[in-house]
């Protein structure tokens, strides 16, 4: 398949999943604009990817904020030309019981997993119109598809993710190409902060096998590399040892 390099954004691209998307598509000739809060994390891996021969810029971005991610798409713009894939990254997943009613991290759950990617998409939604064409892909999560215990909040946030996906996609007329990608059990650093005690018992269970974030990334590099023609609407992708 002959690949064309395309402009894409990341958010969440300091580690896990954004980061191992960063350096695949990097890899197959794409320029790859780099946004997380942790600037020193994207300013290291902009410059592995310079070193590799592939081309990264990165600015700080907290998607929770509706004027940032803004000023990011068009920082990336000014820099690249033209915004032709949006991948949906940054999340985060303070797992606890309802009846634990840790309120404070719902609403970061909510504001950074859905309001993140609203953010996203109404930041470049706009450009690709006006380009005639590009493709936003959100990752979500086998949680959108079932739900467990000490996941509810962060289940019903991917869910949503996926139900504004299918929504962009039957509003967008085939123009703007769709694309929810949703790992299983994944190596990253979401459960490595978990406060609540019964939610680090479970996943550590839960996270027994794992996928590489690179295995992502690949799901990821595969929908980007389709031909216009192709819109690729989901994939889960989920350990093989895994009954998850």
């Amino acid at each position: 398949m002959t690949r064309i390099a395309k402009a894409v954004l990341i958010t969440g691209a300091s580690s896990g999943i954004g980061e191992a998307a960063a350096r695949r598509l990097a890899a197959d000739g794409h320029r790859v604009y780099l946004g997380a809060r942790r600037t020193d994390r994207l300013e290291t891996l902009a410059r592995e990817i310079a070193a590799a021969g592939g081309s990264a810029a990165f600015r700080r971005l907290d998607v929770t904020d509706a004027a940032d991610v803004h000023a990011f798409a068009e920082a990336a713009r000014a820099e690249l030309g033209r915004i032709d894939v949006l991948v949906n990254n940054a999340g985060v997943m303070p797992l606890s019981r309802l009846d634990a009613a840790r309120t404070d991290e719902w609403d970061r759950m909510i504001d950074v997993n859905l309001r993140g990617v609203l953010h996203g998409i109404a930041a470049t939604l706009p450009v690709m119109r006006a380009q005639g064409g590009g493709q936003i892909v959100n990752i979500a999560s086998v949680g959108a598809y079932e739900v467990s215990p000490t996941a509810v909040v962060y289940c019903a946030t991917k869910y949503a993710v996926r139900a504004i996906s299918e929504g962009l996609r039957q509003e967008s007329d085939g123009a703007i190409r769709v694309t929810v990608v949703s790992p299983g059990v994944t190596e990253s650093e979401l459960v490595d902060h978990l406060a609540d005690a019964e939610a680090r018992r479970i996943m550590k269970t839960y996270r027994a096998v794992a996928l590489p974030a690179e295995a992502i990334a690949d799901a990821i590099a595969y929908a980007v590399a389709q031909p216009p023609e192709v819109d690729v609407n989901e994939i889960v992708v989920r350990p093989a040892a895994s009954a998850q």
